[in-house]
Protein backbone atom coordinates (compact mmCIF):
# COMPACT_ATOMS: atom_id res chain seq x y z
CA UNK A 1 0.00 0.00 0.00
CA UNK A 2 1.15 3.68 -1.02
CA UNK A 3 1.20 6.04 2.30
CA UNK A 4 2.08 9.55 2.82
CA UNK A 5 2.03 10.71 5.82
CA UNK A 6 1.85 14.60 6.90
CA UNK A 7 4.14 14.83 10.73
CA UNK A 8 4.52 17.61 13.32
CA UNK A 9 8.08 19.06 10.87
CA UNK A 10 8.28 20.59 7.98
CA UNK A 11 10.57 23.23 5.73
CA UNK A 12 9.00 26.34 4.18
CA UNK A 13 9.39 25.76 0.42
CA UNK A 14 11.65 28.26 -1.36
CA UNK A 15 12.86 28.50 -5.24
CA UNK A 16 16.24 26.36 -5.63
CA UNK A 17 17.43 23.04 -6.86
CA UNK A 18 20.71 21.62 -7.37
CA UNK A 19 23.00 19.04 -8.52
CA UNK A 20 22.57 16.53 -11.11
CA UNK A 21 20.29 13.29 -11.25
CA UNK A 22 22.27 9.84 -11.20
CA UNK A 23 20.50 7.08 -13.55
CA UNK A 24 20.44 3.78 -13.08
CA UNK A 25 18.75 0.64 -13.99
CA UNK A 26 16.82 -1.65 -11.59
CA UNK A 27 16.23 -4.25 -13.71
CA UNK A 28 17.61 -5.77 -17.44
CA UNK A 29 14.84 -6.60 -19.49
CA UNK A 30 14.80 -5.03 -22.80
CA UNK A 31 11.28 -3.68 -23.01
CA UNK A 32 10.66 -3.86 -19.61
CA UNK A 33 13.54 -2.42 -17.64
CA UNK A 34 12.65 0.15 -14.36
CA UNK A 35 14.55 3.43 -14.46
CA UNK A 36 15.66 4.18 -10.97
CA UNK A 37 16.46 7.87 -11.16
CA UNK A 38 17.82 9.18 -7.29
CA UNK A 39 17.60 13.02 -7.31
CA UNK A 40 19.44 16.03 -5.54
CA UNK A 41 17.70 17.95 -2.12
CA UNK A 42 16.37 20.75 -2.73
CA UNK A 43 16.26 23.99 0.38
CA UNK A 44 15.75 27.74 0.27
CA UNK A 45 15.65 30.14 3.59
CA UNK A 46 13.59 33.55 3.21
CA UNK A 47 12.87 35.56 5.85
CA UNK A 48 9.21 37.46 6.56
CA UNK A 49 8.37 40.87 7.18
CA UNK A 50 8.04 40.09 10.97
CA UNK A 51 11.26 38.42 11.48
CA UNK A 52 10.52 34.91 11.13
CA UNK A 53 12.69 32.28 9.23
CA UNK A 54 11.18 30.04 7.07
CA UNK A 55 13.24 26.92 6.35
CA UNK A 56 12.19 24.40 3.43
CA UNK A 57 13.37 21.66 2.02
CA UNK A 58 12.82 18.19 -0.37
CA UNK A 59 15.00 15.67 1.39
CA UNK A 60 15.11 11.98 -0.01
CA UNK A 61 13.55 11.90 -3.35
CA UNK A 62 13.58 9.12 -5.89
CA UNK A 63 11.48 8.52 -8.99
CA UNK A 64 11.29 5.04 -10.73
CA UNK A 65 9.77 5.24 -14.03
CA UNK A 66 8.76 2.24 -16.12
CA UNK A 67 6.82 1.38 -19.12
CA UNK A 68 3.27 1.54 -19.05
CA UNK A 69 0.92 -1.37 -18.84
CA UNK A 70 -0.81 -0.04 -22.05
CA UNK A 71 2.51 -0.56 -23.54
CA UNK A 72 2.39 2.34 -26.02
CA UNK A 73 4.86 5.23 -26.60
CA UNK A 74 2.29 7.91 -25.48
CA UNK A 75 2.35 6.70 -21.91
CA UNK A 76 4.78 6.17 -18.88
CA UNK A 77 4.35 4.90 -15.43
CA UNK A 78 5.89 6.78 -12.63
CA UNK A 79 6.51 5.88 -8.89
CA UNK A 80 7.83 8.55 -6.89
CA UNK A 81 9.12 8.95 -3.34
CA UNK A 82 10.44 12.02 -1.08
CA UNK A 83 10.04 14.07 2.19
CA UNK A 84 8.98 17.50 2.22
CA UNK A 85 9.54 19.59 5.69
CA UNK A 86 9.12 22.97 6.37
CA UNK A 87 10.29 25.18 9.68
CA UNK A 88 10.19 28.40 11.23
CA UNK A 89 12.68 29.87 13.92
CA UNK A 90 12.94 33.08 15.05
CA UNK A 91 10.12 36.37 14.56
CA UNK A 92 6.96 34.85 15.37
CA UNK A 93 7.70 30.86 14.88
CA UNK A 94 6.61 30.75 19.05
CA UNK A 95 3.57 32.50 19.09
CA UNK A 96 0.36 29.79 19.56
CA UNK A 97 -1.44 31.57 16.67
CA UNK A 98 1.41 30.80 14.04
CA UNK A 99 0.58 28.23 11.41
CA UNK A 100 1.51 26.63 8.43
CA UNK A 101 -0.44 24.95 5.20
CA UNK A 102 2.20 22.37 3.17
CA UNK A 103 1.26 21.88 -0.49
CA UNK A 104 3.35 18.98 -2.46
CA UNK A 105 3.00 17.64 -5.43
CA UNK A 106 4.93 17.70 -8.81
CA UNK A 107 4.30 19.57 -12.23
CA UNK A 108 4.18 17.57 -15.52
CA UNK A 109 4.95 18.46 -18.23
CA UNK A 110 5.00 17.26 -22.29
CA UNK A 111 7.53 19.17 -24.18
CA UNK A 112 7.59 22.30 -21.98
CA UNK A 113 9.84 24.28 -20.22
CA UNK A 114 8.39 23.52 -16.72
CA UNK A 115 10.21 26.61 -14.69
CA UNK A 116 6.45 28.17 -16.16
CA UNK A 117 3.35 27.83 -15.05
CA UNK A 118 0.83 25.25 -13.25
CA UNK A 119 -2.15 24.23 -13.45
CA UNK A 120 -4.98 22.67 -10.82
CA UNK A 121 -3.98 19.53 -9.91
CA UNK A 122 -5.01 15.92 -8.58
CA UNK A 123 -3.30 13.75 -6.43
CA UNK A 124 -3.86 11.21 -3.71
CA UNK A 125 -6.96 10.72 -1.04
CA UNK A 126 -6.92 11.45 2.78
CA UNK A 127 -8.67 11.56 5.66
CA UNK A 128 -7.29 14.37 8.74
CA UNK A 129 -8.38 15.26 12.11
CA UNK A 130 -8.06 19.52 12.08
CA UNK A 131 -6.97 19.04 15.53
CA UNK A 132 -3.71 16.33 14.96
CA UNK A 133 -0.53 17.56 13.49
CA UNK A 134 -0.32 14.47 11.53
CA UNK A 135 -2.31 12.91 8.41
CA UNK A 136 -1.96 9.50 6.32
CA UNK A 137 -2.83 9.03 3.16
CA UNK A 138 -3.41 6.11 0.36
CA UNK A 139 -2.48 7.31 -3.29
CA UNK A 140 -4.45 7.02 -5.82
CA UNK A 141 -2.51 4.43 -8.15
CA UNK A 142 -4.96 5.25 -11.04
CA UNK A 143 -4.12 8.68 -11.46
CA UNK A 144 -3.18 9.97 -14.90
CA UNK A 145 -2.76 13.00 -16.54
CA UNK A 146 -3.52 13.40 -20.09
CA UNK A 147 -1.19 15.97 -21.73
CA UNK A 148 -0.43 17.42 -24.97
CA UNK A 149 2.76 19.03 -26.55
CA UNK A 150 2.92 22.34 -24.94
CA UNK A 151 1.18 21.70 -21.60
CA UNK A 152 1.93 20.83 -18.08
CA UNK A 153 -0.40 20.34 -15.33
CA UNK A 154 0.26 20.49 -11.70
CA UNK A 155 -0.26 17.13 -9.63
CA UNK A 156 -0.72 17.59 -5.73
CA UNK A 157 -0.20 14.64 -3.64
CA UNK A 158 -2.70 15.47 -0.44
CA UNK A 159 -6.79 15.66 -1.38
CA UNK A 160 -7.72 15.78 2.43
CA UNK A 161 -11.32 15.77 2.49
CA UNK A 162 -13.46 17.23 5.33
CA UNK A 163 -17.24 17.61 5.83
CA UNK A 164 -18.46 21.65 6.46
CA UNK A 165 -21.00 22.87 8.45
CA UNK A 166 -23.94 21.40 6.25
CA UNK A 167 -22.07 18.21 5.84
CA UNK A 168 -20.87 18.93 2.55
CA UNK A 169 -17.16 17.86 1.81
CA UNK A 170 -14.32 20.24 0.74
CA UNK A 171 -10.86 18.97 -0.78
CA UNK A 172 -8.22 20.68 0.31
CA UNK A 173 -4.32 20.23 -0.57
CA UNK A 174 -3.01 20.91 2.54
CA UNK A 175 -3.59 20.39 6.29
CA UNK A 176 -3.30 23.66 8.28
CA UNK A 177 -0.96 22.99 11.42
CA UNK A 178 0.16 25.06 14.49
CA UNK A 179 3.15 25.73 15.23
CA UNK A 180 6.60 26.05 13.74
CA UNK A 181 6.99 22.63 12.12
CA UNK A 182 5.08 20.12 9.36
CA UNK A 183 6.18 18.07 7.06
CA UNK A 184 4.99 15.21 4.41
CA UNK A 185 6.57 11.93 3.18
CA UNK A 186 5.34 9.58 0.61
CA UNK A 187 6.62 6.17 -1.09
CA UNK A 188 6.26 4.82 -4.29
CA UNK A 189 3.27 7.45 -4.83
CA UNK A 190 2.04 6.08 -8.66
CA UNK A 191 1.46 8.30 -11.36
CA UNK A 192 0.92 8.25 -14.69
CA UNK A 193 1.16 10.29 -18.13
CA UNK A 194 -0.59 9.76 -21.24
CA UNK A 195 -0.97 11.46 -24.72
CA UNK A 196 1.98 12.77 -25.04
CA UNK A 197 4.25 12.32 -28.00
CA UNK A 198 7.72 14.09 -27.33
CA UNK A 199 9.58 14.63 -24.50
CA UNK A 200 7.75 14.39 -21.13
CA UNK A 201 9.46 15.74 -17.87
CA UNK A 202 8.59 16.50 -14.25
CA UNK A 203 9.87 18.35 -11.23
CA UNK A 204 8.69 18.59 -7.73
CA UNK A 205 7.68 21.67 -5.47
CA UNK A 206 7.23 22.20 -1.83
CA UNK A 207 5.08 25.24 -1.34
CA UNK A 208 4.74 26.88 2.41
CA UNK A 209 2.11 29.53 3.13
CA UNK A 210 3.20 30.74 6.83
CA UNK A 211 0.44 32.70 9.10
CA UNK A 212 1.57 34.76 11.63
CA UNK A 213 -0.48 37.21 13.48
CA UNK A 214 1.17 40.38 11.37
CA UNK A 215 2.43 38.24 8.31
CA UNK A 216 1.42 36.18 5.66
CA UNK A 217 4.60 34.33 3.89
CA UNK A 218 4.40 32.45 0.72
CA UNK A 219 7.60 30.38 0.07
CA UNK A 220 8.06 27.52 -2.90
CA UNK A 221 10.98 24.93 -3.47
CA UNK A 222 11.47 22.86 -6.82
CA UNK A 223 13.22 19.62 -6.97
CA UNK A 224 15.44 19.00 -9.75
CA UNK A 225 13.39 18.09 -13.12
CA UNK A 226 14.04 14.37 -13.79
CA UNK A 227 13.09 13.07 -17.70
CA UNK A 228 9.86 10.04 -18.02
CA UNK A 229 10.66 9.57 -21.48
Amino acid sequence: MKTIRMGAFARLAGIGATAVAAVGLLSTGAANADTFVPLPDSHITQTMGDGTVVHVDITGESANINPSMVATPLSRNTWTSGHAQVNLTGGAAGDPKTSTHLIVGYIVGCQVDLSGGMTNGVGASATADPSSNSVSATGTGSTTLTLAAGQAKELDLLDIEQPDDFGVDSHYSWQSVPGPHQSLTWHDEQWAVDGCGGYAQARSFAQAKVYTNSSIGYVTVYGKPFSIG
